[in-house]
């Protein structure tokens, strides 16, 4: 079964997936880092959501020191499709917005996800409609 990205059903879909992947392995340099998204444009209005530790959360925290703003069809490309090309594009042309420690932002761009993280993200794309 399929789930509308950002829906309140995808996203108990995906806690799901993250619970039953166990220990994700997480690189260290990926562990502790925290960013704050507003995803605009979506049919459930603006979504909150955070990059913490790797993975996709519903809500902001409290403590993150960067804040990126984009259009919902480029947080699918990025977070669903993993395309990564679409960041760079997205925040050349204007449609990412960034407040706060961009260094955050730029590290997570260097470091790999782990196997473990890779195998949850295919699941998390064929729940994804």
């Amino acid at each position: 079964m399929k789930f509308k990205f950002l829906s309140t059903e995808w996203f108990a879909k995906v806690n799901e997936l993250k619970a039953a992947a166990g220990d994700l392995q997480v690189p260290a340099a990926m562990h502790d880092l925290v960013i704050n998204i507003t995803v605009t444009g979506s049919d459930f209005g603006d979504v909150d959501i955070a990059m913490a530790s790797g993975m996709i959360e519903k809500g902001h925290h409290a403590n993150a020191p960067t804040k990126m703003t984009l259009p919902v069809d480029l947080a699918h490309r990025l977070f669903i499709d993993n395309d990564q090309s679409a960041g760079m594009q997205g925040f050349m042309s204007g449609q990412i917005k960034i407040e706060g420690d961009m260094s955050k932002l730029m590290a997570m761009q260097t470091v790999q996800p782990s196997a473990a993280q890779k195998a949850l993200q295919k699941q998390i794309l064929e729940v994804t409609g």
